[in-house]
């Protein structure tokens, strides 16, 4: 019986420990957990962005809680954390036209308008930096109440940008209709690959 108990506390354990633990996507760590302006995250997925046969960057999504499907991702309140890592150096305009190509695939006309002025101040946030290096972690963060930040090696750059529709702009260059790679998408989500 004891034997029984054992194996049962066991198997526990080693669901639970698995689940604590770090999630690695082409040699970049995410953590299961963070702390983003006082609120709990949670890994939602991650991912490799890829192109052609070029490695480009790994991401992790982070949500106050997990969410499998696009309207929960959207729908969910709190804090939620875009997590990017290149893998190789990346011109401050690709990554520009990297993120307004997506932004533009994935919102409407009146979507695009309404943004157009955010993008722009965005963009300019993204010039600023001069490329993104090899490695460099970047977090794309929104903050409720105040907006969109863009944080690069843990340092804050350029202004934030106001409102909730922005953030929702940028999930779905990874999340939309025409995501930036399907598979990508289903690894953000947290779908099995």
């Amino acid at each position: 019986m004891k034997i029984k108990h054992f194996m049962a506390a066991l198997a526990i354990l080693s669901l639970t420990a698995g689940s604590a633990q770090a999630m690695e996507v082409a040699g970049v760590k995410f953590e299961e957990r963070l702390k983003l302006e006082q609120q709990d995250l949670s890994l939602n997925g991650a991912g490799l962005r890829s192109k052609v046969f070029f490695k480009v960057y790994a991401v992790g999504l982070y949500l106050p809680a997990k969410a499998a499907e696009v309207d929960g991702v959207l729908a969910a309140k709190g804090a939620k954390r875009l997590a990017i890592v290149p893998l190789m150096e990346l011109s401050a305009q690709q990554f520009v036209d990297a993120l307004s190509g997506g932004i533009a695939k994935n919102s409407s006309e009146a979507e695009a308008a309404a943004l157009k002025e955010r993008v722009q101040t965005f963009e300019g946030n993204l010039l600023a930096l001069g490329k993104a290096t090899k490695g460099t972690p970047i977090t794309l963060d929104w903050i409720p109440e105040q907006g969109t930040r863009l944080t690069v090696a843990g340092q804050p750059q350029g202004k934030v940008i106001p409102g909730e529709d922005f953030y929702q702009a940028l999930l779905r260059i990874w999340l939309g209709n025409k995501p930036a790679q399907g598979d990508l998408k289903d690894a953000l989500l947290g779908k099995a690959q």
